[in-house]
């Protein structure tokens, strides 16, 4: 087949992606399915390993390529023989020429194209775009038999041109899917496949420093600490993290600097910022395109938008949640020339240990879901908020529709937390003051999430109805 190839390596997790992709293969229609997500999040691998031979032809764009170039490099994959090669001119000729191939191919079964990295194709004045919407809604569109699949790691380009098209692509895309990096539970698994078996304290130290991007997590080696494994990914010049902050948004992202402010703003803020602050911290103009920019890292994954309780959106809170991209900016960036041994020396101070707590928050608003399901709540709708005042702050709070708020405080810790008399006095003034300022009627549960569990002692038996640990974090496949 056309530009296939055969994977054996079993998928890890993906399981809700996987079923989507296989449910296509039986649809009664075309499909237009467009993947997502940042790059070196699995998004080729995921595609090519699930429709294995049903792929009839598969592109991918050539980064900074020409238009000559990328339709030679078509011509190469839809005629592997020299002899036969043709010389494309346009892309409008490049489609003419794919629907013939797949004319030719026998069968009722559906016939998957794929086309990789679709906003490389794209050159200027290349017309691909025209091309594209010609192919899909004058042919493709009326048969039955056939799946496209787009994918790219151009995050605003995918956006603009394809999700949110306001030209022949409006509404085309029947199935999106945005990949995300592994959370906890997938990444041991990936790890196990590697016979890398981390007790689950230093895997969460690991996922808090580069997250779950499986790309990263090929670097990791077995026989070394966490400690020794971040030193070289992360803090040698060699590391394959060792300066890819640098790389990472102007691949994503066309006019990057954005992005890069809003980032380094909340960095600074690791509790997170809402939007009038945001827009002061990162010194942007509130027009120029920052919503667009706002939705497009919250889209990749780097930011995530908590819900204010009971307020107008602008009240939202926005924190940066990609775990390399916060790690990179508070060690990385300024201790690149620390030279052999700073990760060891700077994972002993106050500030790593400062900086894990607020990490710990960011993995448990990834991981909600299986904090519902260890709550036993999974099937009870769930609106995840903050809430402040200038008498306190709760990061976060389940509000369920069976009438119960879960407020969760969530610590981590090298031991057990333990709840002291004065502690006790503040939760129960943050509840108190919680409630004065909602005016809520519901059942409000104190729900600790720690790293290592909450020492027994008369406070916690007064004050807390559940109490999870990371353990339960990694129940979310």
């Amino acid at each position: 087949m056309a530009g296939y190839k055969f994977y054996t390596v079993e998928i890890i997790g993906r399981n809700n992606e996987k079923n989507i992709l296989l449910d296509a293969l039986s649809s009664t229609q075309s499909e237009m399915i467009a993947v997502y997500g940042r790059r070196r999040v699995g998004k080729t691998f995921l595609i090519e390993s699930v429709f294995e031979d049903k792929i009839c032809f598969s592109i991918s764009g050539i980064h900074k390529g020409s238009l000559k170039d990328q339709l030679n490099e078509f011509s190469k994959v839809l005629f592997p023989k020299k002899k036969e090669r043709q010389v494309i001119t346009s892309w409008f000729d490049a489609f003419d020429l794919l629907e013939t191939h797949i004319e030719s191919i026998k069968g009722k079964q559906k016939k998957v194209i794929f086309i990789d990295e679709l906003p490389w194709l794209d050159t200027p004045k290349s017309q691909f775009i025209a091309a594209f919407e010609h192919f899909w809604n004058k042919w493709a569109t009326k048969r039955t038999d056939i799946i496209v699949v787009v994918c790219g790691s151009a995050a605003s380009w995918m956006i603009k041109k394809i999700l949110n098209s306001k030209g022949g692509l409006h509404n085309r895309v029947t199935i999106r899917i945005r990949l995300l990096p592994f959370n906890l539970d997938e990444t041991e698994q990936y790890l196990k496949t590697k016979n890398i078996r981390l007790n689950r304290y230093d895997l969460c130290q690991l996922y808090m420093s580069i997250g779950g991007i499986p790309f990263y997590l090929k670097q990791i080696r077995r026989g070394e600490s966490v400690i020794q494994n971040i030193e070289r990914i992360c803090f040698t010049k060699d590391g394959l993290l060792y300066s890819e902050f640098d790389n990472l948004y102007s691949a994503l992202f066309n006019n990057a600097a954005k992005h890069i402010a809003i980032i380094n703003a909340l960095a600074n803020s690791p509790q997170g910022l809402n939007r009038n602050t945001l827009i002061k911290n990162s010194k942007l103009e509130t027009g120029g395109g920052l919503s667009d920019v706002l939705n497009e890292l919250l889209e990749s994954g780097f930011i995530t938008e908590i819900p204010a309780q009971n307020t107008v959106a602008k009240n939202n809170i926005y924190r940066l949640t990609d775990e390399y991209s916060l790690f990179y900016l508070k060690f990385i960036q300024q201790n690149k020339f620390a030279g052999q041994g700073a990760w060891t020396s700077l994972s002993k101070t106050q500030s790593y240990t400062a900086w894990c707590g607020y990490a710990f928050e960011n993995i448990c608003f990834k991981h909600t879901n299986a904090i519902k399901k260890a709550l036993g709540i999974s099937a009870v709708y769930t609106n995840i908020y903050s809430w402040h005042n200038s008498k306190g702050q709760i990061d976060m709070l389940l509000d369920r529709e069976d009438r119960c708020i879960n407020i969760c405080e969530i610590k981590y810790y090298k031991s057990e937390f333990e709840i002291t008399k004065s502690y006790e006095a503040k939760l129960r003034a943050k509840m108190e003051a919680y409630q004065s300022d909602t005016n809520t009627n519901k059942n409000l549960f104190l729900t600790f999430i720690t790293s290592k569990g909450l020492k027994e002692n008369m406070y916690k038996t007064s004050l807390v109805e559940n109490a999870l640990t990371l353990d339960d974090l990694f129940n979310d496949l």
